[in-house]
């Protein structure tokens, strides 16, 4: 384990105690450095806020909170999108020892219902008006709740809601910090997990699983007070949570909200983060659109840029120990003056730093960014091991890996090569569903990830999933993931979805995207807004042809004969995605039975 360096000013987990405790003991170290900064849309403008006005605002909602009929224990629910009353809310209910239940704010109504019923919440959060109408076809089965807050005004027509209440008339004026007394054990939160097939499951969180596991990643990954974040990723899922929000408290690092993913470009432009945690989605899109941009430029701008990115890769390699020296790391500063530093010029000018978790982050990206200069590094854990397991670290960094382990992590690859983990941060087991606790913990504490994976040299390198393997009609077996994620390293495709098992080849659903779509249709001679278009046989061919191109490093079976395109994405709001963006196969498969039933139907 490294030891602290002079530069940072680290919280362990034993100094807080719990997650409310870490709160407090940054706001009495660092009272008047940068907390958190947003955007005040009435102002149309940034706004800044310090430790210790922080801490003022959380001692009124804890005050708040304590003059509703809830005790320690109680579930209250929170719906928002980021911003600093999320942080306030928590803060203030994990010191009254309540259980914080985080929602996705675009989730289906029905699983929002079902979780808020499952984890008998009491009390629910949300932010404006386009949460308060997204409840109200299911707001008759939530009776159960006795109190419904909201930040903005919600107009709830002509129907009154007694148990609506404004924030800003529902906080007291001022407040002294309230004592709390809680166990480093204590449920904290219930994170319901999205779940490609059944009910969400309730992953309960102590306070110790994410303080350790907060405190176990800085081990790997330094934090020094001087870094802003970019939260983006929604505080509904565990990675940003964990190390987007109590990470950069237990560091003394700041946190910059972004107002929308739509605004996201934007914002890295204006805040100018050092740092940001992403999911690799976010880095696939901006390389499709550097990719596509590329195709438009004449062959010597396309062949400045290979050379910026082979040469930066080159040197990442040889900054790595894994490559000698080579002559054309000479050319790297003017490289990076004519296009690297462009690139980053987008992304703020600033960024010293990305971590990637959440889903595999393609060898072409992590290729391109990293030898741009991005430093970027990829890890791995689940929501139920609070969550991070292993990441990269800078002077140990194998993009083809998720990393090292963090400290007093331990793996097993158990049968067909599953991992198994044990650690400080696995859960305490699913909220009243002890046979599914069974059915991922066994006796001896292992929990079993449903991962493949390989461990070699001190890195964790992933494989595969479990669950999600294509067997063709041949005995054939084919991981779709994989392949999904090299179709969609095309421009042109904005969803994938491999189909095949049990089938004598494989078939693909894509959705395209618009611009890329419009584009080539012009260039094949086809009408961008005939209905027919997107499914015509000339389509066909050259969509077929392009995904061939992206498979071609797949084995010869593993290849897609067949293919159905569309134009309407694949949405959270349509039940055919989760909240953290995973393809819901079996409900896609039900939406397009009839056309993939047509691409085998002579066979």
């Amino acid at each position: 384990m490294k030891e602290k360096t002079p530069e940072t000013d680290y919280i362990t987990p034993e100094q807080a105690g719990t997650l409310a405790g870490l709160f407090r003991e940054r706001v009495r170290r660092t009272p008047d450095a940068l907390a958190y900064r947003w955007y005040d849309d009435a102002a149309e403008c940034w706004r800044d806020l310090s430790w210790r006005e922080a801490g003022d605002h959380v001692s009124r909602w804890q005050a708040a909170l304590a003059t509703e009929d809830l005790q320690p224990g109680d579930r209250v629910a929170v719906m928002m999108n980021n911003c600093p009353e999320w942080m306030m809310f928590d803060q203030a209910a994990l010191a009254n020892g309540l259980v914080v239940i985080p929602l996705y704010t675009q989730d289906r109504a029905e699983n929002v219902a079902y979780v808020l019923q499952n984890a008998g919440a009491k009390l629910l959060l949300i932010g404006h008006q386009e949460h308060w109408d997204s409840l109200q076809p299911v707001w008759d089965r939530l009776g159960f709740l006795n109190r419904v807050l909201c930040v903005s005004h919600v107009d709830t027509g002509a129907r009154p809601e007694p148990r609506l209440r404004r924030v800003g008339e529902w906080l007291p004026d001022s407040a002294e910090p309230a004592d709390y007394r809680w166990d480093k054990d204590t449920l904290a939160t219930i994170v319901y997990t999205s779940g490609t097939t059944g009910r969400p499951k309730g992953v309960m969180l102590s306070h110790h699983n994410i303080l350790w596991d907060a405190w176990a990643s800085l081990q790997l990954v330094s934090c020094p007070p001087h870094h802003l974040f970019l939260s983006f990723l929604p505080l509904s899922h565990t990675l940003e949570r964990t190390g987007g929000y109590y990470l950069p408290m237990m560091a003394g690092a700041a946190v910059a909200y972004n107002r929308s993913i739509p605004q996201l470009a934007d914002d890295l432009v204006e805040v100018r983060p050092t740092i940001m945690i992403s999911v690799p989605r976010i880095f696939e899109r901006v390389y499709n659109k550097i990719q596509a941009g590329l195709e438009e430029k004449p062959a010597l701008a396309r062949a400045l840029f290979r050379l910026a990115t082979t040469t930066g890769w080159r040197r990442f390699e040889h900054q790595q120990g894994r490559a000698g020296w080579h002559p054309t790391l000479a050319l790297w500063p003017l490289l990076y003056k004519l296009v690297g530093g462009k690139v980053m010029e987008k992304l703020g000018g600033r960024m010293e730093l990305a971590v990637i978790g959440g889903a595999p982050l393609p060898e072409d990206v992590a290729r391109v960014f990293i030898g741009l200069g991005l430093p970027m590094l990829q890890g791995y854990g689940l929501t139920e091991t609070s969550p991070v397991i292993s990441v990269n670290t800078i002077e140990d960094n194998d993009p083809a890996s998720v990393g090292v382990l963090l400290p007093d992590v331990e793996i097993r690859i158990g049968d067909n090569d599953e991992l198994l983990v044990r650690s400080p941060g696995v859960m305490l087991g699913y909220w009243a569903n002890e046979q599914a606790t069974r059915d991922i913990i066994d006796d001896d504490g292992w929990l079993h990830t449903g991962d493949k994976a390989r461990y070699e040299n001190g890195h964790l390198y992933i494989t595969g999933r479990l669950k999600e393997i294509i067997v063709l009609a041949n005995g054939e077996k084919v991981p779709p993931a994989d392949m999904e994620m090299a179709i969609t390293m095309d421009p042109l495709f904005e969803q994938a979805m491999v189909i095949g098992d049990n089938r004598p080849y494989l078939s693909a659903l894509v959705v395209l995207e618009p611009e890329q779509w419009k584009a080539l249709a012009k260039r094949i001679g086809l009408d961008p807004e005939a209905p027919d278009a997107c499914n015509s046989e000339r389509l066909n061919e050259v969509i077929l042809e392009r995904i061939a191109q992206r498979l071609s490093s797949f084995p010869g079976y593993a290849q897609v004969r067949r293919v159905y395109c569309q134009l309407e994405p694949w949405s959270i709001e349509e039940g055919l995605m989760t909240p953290t963006l995973k393809l819901k196969r079996s409900r896609i498969c039900e939406r397009y039975a009839d056309a993939i039933e047509a691409l085998y139907a002579s066979h």
